[in-house]
């Protein structure tokens, strides 16, 4: 199988077969996120996709999960993904769920009837990173989306069938705006009311224009102890109906799980 440049996917798709159908993010703008910065946002060839997935065949006896990447590949169209998804049928018929990576706005272009096709294709999670309920920070990280997005996003995914696992990040606000970053991603949370909440840390690399404020001292990184505190405000501020979160990214200091 071919991938190119670096590959991510959630924790949770740990065990799933990674099939790269874009390179990159289509956005690619977000202050503190290196991950794509050096890929030019592309859609993979549908005949260098199926031949990822005939060629996965000889690999692997049984594949229970496949992800999809890179960044955010629900932005294709959808008679492309259903395209991919068949294909997956085909060659892994015991396939028992497909995950990939989106943003509220790629799942807002999708009519329900179009969400619905894809879930019963075998699309059952999508994974969207919030980062930060406060729309001060999004705006300072030039994330592109509201939460008034993401609230609509994860509702539609949920009336299509599909689950919804949204992303926030510790420290995003740094020690200038930690209690606005803690209690408005809390509360945002409540409203989005997801099936799934990873929690991850702020972890910076060179090259970002995050990491250049905070060289600038125009943000300043929060501590572990206070990356702790940050958490339990957050958590103090999150009323969810039946959901998972999570904390067990390698970026976390503590793991933590619950309902």
């Amino acid at each position: 199988m071919r991938y190119e440049g670096d590959i991510y996917r959630p924790p949770s798709e740990a065990n799933s077969l990674i099939l790269q159908i874009t390179i990159g993010c289509s956005h690619n703008k977000c202050s503190f996120c290196s991950m794509y910065k050096n890929e030019k946002f592309r859609v993979r060839e549908l005949k260098e996709i199926f031949e990822d997935l005939e060629e996965s065949k000889s690999y692997y006896r049984r594949i229970n999960r496949i992800f999809l990447a890179d960044g955010d590949a629900l932005c294709l169209k959808t008679e492309t993904l259903k395209k991919i998804l068949l294909k997956i049928k085909e060659t892994h018929p015991q396939c028992e769920r497909v995950g990939i990576y989106a943003t509220a706005k790629d799942v807002l272009r999708k009519s329900i009837e179009e969400l619905k096709e894809l879930r019963e294709l075998g699309l059952g999670i999508v994974y969207m990173g919030l980062e930060s309920g406060s729309p001060e920070i999004l705006e300072d990280i030039n994330k592109g989306v509201k939460v008034e997005e993401y609230i609509e996003a994860s509702k539609k995914a949920r009336v299509s069938g599909i689950k919804s696992s949204i992303t926030v990040i510790s420290g995003l606000g740094g020690k200038e705006k930690w209690q606005q970053h803690a209690i408005e991603t809390g509360k945002a949370l409540s409203l989005i009311d997801p099936d799934y909440v990873g929690l991850l840390t702020l972890l910076l690399d060179e090259g970002t224009e995050m990491t250049e404020q905070v060289k600038r001292g125009e943000i300043t990184l929060l501590k572990p102890e206070e990356v702790m505190e940050e958490t339990k405000l957050m958590l103090e501020n999150m009323n969810v109906t039946n959901c998972i979160f999570r904390s067990n990214h390698a970026s976390n200091y503590v793991a933590l799980r619950g309902t």
